[in-house]
């Protein structure tokens, strides 16, 4: 019961997984000997993404075009996995974007596309994988912030969007744990990454590494069953002085 789990052979789908954050949780997996489905709304970048995860573990990783917003564009891509591989143990939700401006400015459609991006798209990417998930008694992870639990201006949308994503992970969590299916949501804080747009540069070693979340998700994937870290902040240890 109580032994670690192994990663050997499990599968996992990653959204938002062809660059930046999920990317690094796909390396991550498939080094532990894990595949991985890589999605996009790209169909290009995801097939890429996953080309590259193949070159170091090779036939471990999947690129498939799917758009969090929408759905049946989720349930199709799980249901491309499970064709491929017929199991589905491990959701990372990670897809987001961000838009930031005060209140006066933030247009309706940059709040929307917030709001449908970062929550509701976490709630149709568990819908779109529940049943699979039951089946294994797998593990849910959604990929919130700091700014989950810490306001700023200019983040009206953001916030919203990340402290609703924090409330239903813990909510889901209660309703899912009976089912054997753990939820887990971490909380970064500065990500050297893609996000809007931005390119990481030499700049940012001081920011938590894609590669750094990924071991994170090793290590909760590995966790006595009996035990469930259902909500962790991380930061950078060492962060620029101001």
């Amino acid at each position: 019961m109580n032994s670690t789990p192994t990663l050997t052979g499990k599968v996992a789908l990653i959204t938002g997984g062809s660059k930046g954050i999920g990317f690094g949780i796909g390396m991550a997996l498939a080094a532990q000997g894990m595949r991985v489905a890589l999605t996009s709304r790209s169909l290009d970048a995801a097939k890429a993404a996953a080309l590259e995860i193949n070159r170091s573990y090779p036939r471990q990783a999947l690129g498939l075009a799917a758009d969090v917003r929408d759905l049946v564009s989720q349930e199709q891509a799980v249901a491309q996995l499970l064709a491929t591989w017929g199991q589905l143990d491990v959701l990372v939700a990670n897809a987001g974007v961000g838009h930031f401006a005060n209140i006066e400015t933030i247009t309706v459609e940059q709040w929307q596309e917030t709001i449908d991006t970062n929550l509701t798209g976490v709630f149709y990417s568990i819908k779109a994988c529940l049943s699979a998930l039951k089946a294994s008694q797998g593990y849910i992870i959604t990929m919130a912030s700091l700014a989950g639990a810490n306001f700023f201006p200019g983040g009206s949308a953001y916030n919203a969007s990340k402290f609703g994503l924090v409330g239903f992970s813990q909510a889901i969590m209660l309703d899912l744990r009976d089912a054997g299916i753990k939820t887990t949501t971490i909380m970064p804080g500065s990500v050297s990454t893609y996000f809007n747009d931005r390119v990481p540069s030499d700049a940012d070693a001081w920011k938590i590494q894609p590669e750094d979340l990924g071991q994170m998700v090793v290590d909760l994937l590995r966790m006595p069953p009996r035990t469930l870290p259902s909500k962790i902040e991380v930061r950078p240890s060492q962060p620029p002085q101001r």
